[in-house]
């Protein structure tokens, strides 16, 4: 495995030394962000040839679960660039040679802009549909949920292929015309990753598509899903971890003075913690198959895909909410900083595709129905 230390180390220190503001002031990561372009980590899963690091699931999980223990923000910043940078490494967009280099080196920063209001939780469906001119592809788009939105240099852009019930996704400039952020962002968690709408009324070449036409769905599906499912699950468990290391020390510290013992010297204390601490290690244990079956695909690797988020969702929710109950006033006044893994743990839950969804998913699967609508079939369901 790479010596991911000494990238990493630099990175979680300033991470952490500004997450409570970031958080305070739902802004955005800039210091994180800037040390993350600097570190190589933006290439981590990128292949050497295009300057990236080479690393695979196992690493990404890693790097995740680390910098959600720092900076939640930071961390889902960080994974919708990695979610954006492997369908352009797997499906490059010709008129862009040098793109998967500029993610690897960190020049430029990537997000996914998939979610919109007409399809919701169904990533995989957009409403919206792109039209031919003579110069390329027209977008007309309004993107909800745009991770990094006004930040990012690039976004992956899903739309219907022109006069098809097919889906294309392009490779769009943040700097082209037509591209804008479309609202402000204030969310109960993960206040400082600029999930804002954005709208993309914009005029493309048509080399800037990734794949070939109507490959959207394929990319989205065999790429996308499985590498942001991984990384979503490692910053549940990334902040579940962080949750129950500031109860111990909390619980372990803090005193009833009148009884000369700990708040762990509670039974009821100790019990929840216990319950914390082995949901944490079966989570993890679980997360780390799921980068195995990734790693080394087998045949239930689906199954891992689709139940690692929606587990990791649950657990983080769970845990949390434990430790705000077992450390009382000193976690709901904010200096333990469980209150904010609280809250950023409830963003997963809910990020397409969402653990309900994932649930309905994984029982079509093992129950033999397709996992997926297409777009038409979404549309005429409706």
């Amino acid at each position: 495995m790479l010596n991911l230390t000494e990238r990493l180390e630099p990175v979680l220190a300033i991470a952490g030394a500004n997450a409570h503001d970031v958080d305070a002031a739902a802004r955005f990561p800039a210091e994180a962000v800037e040390a993350l372009r600097h570190s190589g980590l933006l290439g981590l899963t990128l292949p050497p040839e295009s300057g990236g690091l080479g690393g695979g699931p196992h690493e990404l999980v890693e790097v995740l679960s680390a910098l959600a223990g720092a900076c939640g923000s930071t961390a889902m910043i960080y994974l919708m660039h990695i979610s954006a940078a492997m369908p352009v490494a797997a499906a490059p967009p010709p008129g862009s040679p040098g793109l998967v280099a500029d993610m690897a080196s960190g020049r430029v920063l990537g997000s996914l802009a998939f979610s919109e209001a007409g399809s919701r939780s169904h990533f995989w469906a957009p409403v919206s549909r792109a039209r031919r001119n003579s110069a390329g592809i027209v977008l007309d788009a309004r993107k909800s949920w745009v991770t990094s939105a006004g930040y990012a240099d690039v976004y992956i852009a899903s739309t219907r292929t022109p006069g098809a019930d097919t889906v294309d996704l392009f490779a769009v400039p943040a700097d082209c015309p037509g591209v804008e952020v479309a609202g402000a962002w204030r969310g109960m968690g993960l206040r400082g990753n600029a999930s804002t709408p954005m709208r993309f009324a914009a005029e493309v070449p048509e080399d800037t598509r990734l794949g070939g036409e109507g490959g959207g769905m394929d990319l989205m599906l065999q790429t996308v899903l499985p590498w942001f499912n991984l990384g979503n699950a490692s910053v549940s468990v990334g902040l579940a971890r962080a949750a129950v290391e500031a109860a111990i020390r909390h619980t372990s510290a803090a005193r009833f003075e009148h009884l000369d013992e700990s708040l762990s010297s509670l039974p009821t204390v100790r019990a929840r913690l216990a319950k914390m601490s082995i949901e944490l290690a079966v989570t993890t244990a679980y997360l780390h198959q799921a980068a195995g079956r990734m790693a080394e695909p087998q045949d239930d690797t689906m199954l891992h895909v689709l139940g690692v988020k929606a587990a990791a969702n649950d657990a983080a929710l769970g845990i949390t909410d434990a430790a705000m109950r077992v450390c009382g006033g000193a976690a709901f006044s904010e200096h333990l900083q469980i209150d904010r893994y609280f809250r950023d743990a409830r963003a997963g839950h809910v990020m397409a595709p969402t653990a309900d969804v994932l649930y309905d998913f994984y029982g079509r699967a093992i129950t033999g129905q397709p996992l997926f609508d297409a777009p038409s079939a979404a549309k005429e369901r409706a």
